[in-house]
């Protein structure tokens, strides 16, 4: 066991875990922030997305070691009043339906915008294209985030 200080959402928390323990147990059972989903275990799905440092990371996949000093932004750190562009854009396009991988596609639409305002359709499914929608919701994913371009540009 070894202690990591940790800054999740802005917040100091300080954790007493196994190096190898992937950031997505940390968040959920030591830090009790359980927007962040476990789909397959092997960084694959995207539903374990969060920010370290702005960049969207595979929680499921990432030890708690590696990220001592970086940010990590989870999908509850995202916005505190659920206000973000994409979120109100994934309500307005009805994006959802079971609902489970949401907040991984959020925040991988969220890294994306950050470092393009004014993504293409193509350029939106290769960054998109990792994260898994078992209901198929694709179409009204990308039709979303070309909604909180606009709103962000």
């Amino acid at each position: 066991m070894a202690v990591y200080n940790l800054t999740i959402n802005g917040k100091k928390h300080q954790v007493d875990v196994d190096p190898d323990t992937p950031m997505l147990w940390v968040l959920r059972d030591h830090i009790n922030l359980v927007g962040t989903k476990y789909g397959c275990g092997i960084g694959q799905c995207g539903a374990c997305t969060v920010h370290v440092d702005g960049n969207a990371m595979r929680s499921c996949s990432l030890p708690v070691s590696s990220v001592n000093d970086q940010k990590i932004t989870t999908i509850e750190g995202l916005s505190e009043k659920g206000d973000h562009p994409l979120q109100e854009a994934w309500v307005a396009h009805d994006v959802p339906q079971c609902g489970y991988c949401q907040a991984g596609q959020i925040m991988n639409a969220a890294s994306l915008l950050s470092n393009n305002s004014s993504p293409s359709d193509e350029e939106i499914s290769a960054v998109m294209n990792g994260n898994i929608c078992r209901c198929g919701t694709y179409t009204r994913i990308k039709a979303a985030i070309k909604t909180a371009a606009t709103k962000m540009g």
